[in-house]
Order: C-alpha cells, then structure tokens, then sequence
C-alpha cells in the first residue's frame, strides 16, 4: 500500500494549496424562485465520538427507500462518519475499502424538495469502526438492516487517509462545505435540497476517481413536493445504484485498487448496490399487475449505464428524478457517469425480470439483478 501514502501526501499538499483561496466570511441567507441559499460556514472540529456510524430518521440500506411520513418542510438531522472496512464485492474478492456508514454504495437517504439538512461527519479512517456491534448502532433503520443483512461480510480496518463529502443534491460552494479532513476532524454543514430528483453523493478529496472506486459514494433521493403523478399507483420502491470496481490482486488474499485500469476505464467489476450477486441472491419482490418505482442512479465513477429491465418498458421516466422530465414507453435508459432516472413500470406476468445494463461488457462483468414476480393479488 505504499503508492496510497504516497498518494495522500500528494493530496494534502494539493489542499493546502487549493484551500487558500477559500472565502471565510459568513454567507447571508436568501430565497430566490422559492428556493433557499447562501448557508453558514461549514465548521471543521475535533470531537471524542465513537457513536452511532450513522444517524438520520430516513436513512436506509440499499435497496431500500424510508416512505416519508411527515407534511411540509423539515430539518434533518444527518450524520454519516467514513472509515474502512474490508468487503467483499464478489465471490472471492475482498478489498478494504473507503467506505460512508460501513457499506458500499453508502445508505440512501431520504428527503423532500425544501428540507433543510444539518450534515455532520467524522473522518474515522484512522480507527477501527464494527458495523455490527449492537451497541454502536442504535434507532436507525440503516443501522439495524445492516446489522441483519452484513451481505458483504464487512470486517474492521483502518487505512488514514484525508476525506470530504461533494452532495450533488446541495447548491454551496465547494470550497467550504466540501473541503477535506484529516483522520481525527469532523466537518458540519447545511444544506437545503432545492432541487427534486434522485443525486449522487461522493467524497471530493482528489484522486475523486480513486476515491469514489475505493467505495464513497451513494444517493440521495429528494421526493418533489408535489410528488409524482403516478405516486398513489405505486405498490413498490427500491432504490439501485450502478457502479464499477478496478481492482486486481495484492500480494495477500484482498485484492488493490488498480490505477491503471481505472485510469483507463477498464473496470474488474460493474455491479448493481455494490456486489456482483447481491440483486440474484436477494432479489427485488413484486406481484403481477403491480407498479414498481425504481430510483436508478449510476454512480460511475467513469461508466455509463444502459438501464434496462427485461421483458418490461418503462411507463413513465422522469430523467434525473425530477417531475419535469418526463418521458414515457422506454425500453432502456442511458445514465452517464452520476445521471440518475426514476423510473415506474408495470409487472406483465408472474415470473422473473432481469435488470440489466443493455451494454453487454459491463452485464457480463456483473450488471444484472433480479426482480422475482409473484402471482397477482386479487
């Protein structure tokens, strides 16, 4: 792992440099077209927290999305610590990945067009953080799925290296709220998700592509105020993230993040919700004749996806989740790198349905999953 230090060392000398410029002065507080800008200052502070990984009403585990269950605006109250563990993303491949809240992709939350959120991370890269310790995960939902499905057999590590936090949902400057901290700092920050729509999030620290490979990344769903107009149609709603590994292997048994393939775009793995066979082996449920929502993001970092699921079209598709987007009758949806769709469509038959990326090389190395279709409910 030597070439990692070498890296990191690299990346704080580019902080420093970039982080001169960085305004200090505080923001004034505006509306404009019904929207709200110009947050506080971010907070960058050390604390002695060794609590919950995650914390936030509606935050969940892939595939699942937390219903909303509240009226108007609200002020949410976020937290999701980064740190390492080691994974597995296929059978036999296991690396130790850069990880937000202990899992890859990181957990879904869940807001709507207008919440205000307060988001606070603690860079714990430095120290060993057990996902599963029923002790450290108390009252979330993320908290207790990933301690009843550990599908990728997470186990503590450490590996210290400087992180950030880039929401593409949020409209701030980055030179404040996404600034990079070291092992040890915790960063606070405001938002307020202005736009509807499904958005990726990441760490911003460079190498972003070798970040974001290294497992930093994950969604967030922002439902329109005024919602969809097939909402009280809908019988199901998962969430699914497309994303690719390069990796190769290490000396030992974990495999290593491989430079030149990712440089190159030549992924090892393309996978849906971050592991090869997670979607066959768990697969999404439905019944015939109902209407399934899927919130569809592809997370890159660099790939494109052709989303597809066979033996169904897309009655409606609202591009990057926003209401206003609407297309209907699509048998595949193209996503660049951090593109995302909402898509509805209806269950034909009882049986399975293969969700797939339609470019082949990438279905090939692990882009596919598995809707299991029951009989109607009469």
């Amino acid at each position: 792992m030597k070439s990692l230090y070498q890296i990191s060392t690299v990346v704080m000398i580019l902080i420093v440099l970039l982080g001169v410029g960085r305004a200090t002065a505080q923001s004034q507080e505006y509306m404009m077209d019904g929207m709200t800008f110009g947050m506080p200052e971010a907070e960058v502070f050390t604390e002695d927290y060794d609590g919950p990984i995650v914390v936030g009403e509606y935050v969940t585990m892939l595939p699942n999305l937390a219903p909303l269950d509240y009226e108007g605006n609200k002020h949410h109250e976020i937290r999701l610590d980064t740190f390492t563990q080691e994974i597995e993303v296929a059978n036999g491949v296991r690396y130790r990945a850069w990880t937000f809240g202990g899992m890859v992709p990181g957990p879904v939350i869940h807001v709507r067009e207008g919440d205000r959120i307060t988001f606070t991370m603690k860079n714990r890269s430095d120290e060993e953080v057990v996902i599963t310790d029923p002790g450290a995960t108390p009252s979330s939902d993320y908290a207790r799925q990933i301690a009843e499905n550990n599908y990728m057999d997470a186990k503590p590590a450490t590996m210290a290296m400087p992180h950030s936090m880039d929401f593409h949902a949020g409209t701030v400057a980055k030179d404040d709220k996404w600034r990079t901290i070291a092992p040890g700092e915790t960063i606070k920050f405001d938002w307020v998700a202005n736009y509807a729509g499904t958005y990726i999030y990441h760490c911003g620290t460079p190498s972003v592509l070798m970040h974001t490979a290294m497992g930093q990344h994950g969604v967030v769903v922002v439902s329109p105020k005024e919602g969809y107009q097939t909402d009280y149609e809908v019988d199901r709603e998962y969430v699914v993230v497309q994303s690719e590994y390069y990796l190769k292997k290490g000396s030992g048994d974990l495999y290593q993040y491989d430079f030149e393939a990712a440089q190159s775009v030549n992924p090892s793995h393309v996978v849906f919700n971050g592991h090869q066979t997670i979607l066959h082996d768990q697969p999404l449920v439905a019944n015939e004749g109902e209407r399934v929502r899927l919130h569809v993001s592809n997370n890159g970092p660099s790939g494109t996806s052709s989303f597809h699921v066979i033996g169904a079209i897309f009655d409606r598709v609202w591009l990057e989740g926003h209401p206003q987007n609407e297309m209907r009758g699509m048998q595949t949806v193209l996503l660049g790198a951090s593109g995302s769709a909402t898509m509805d469509f209806i269950v034909p038959e009882e049986g399975k349905y293969i969700l797939i990326d339609h470019e082949f090389a990438d279905a090939e190395k692990g882009a596919t999953g598995t809707l299991k279709a029951g009989p109607r409910q009469r």
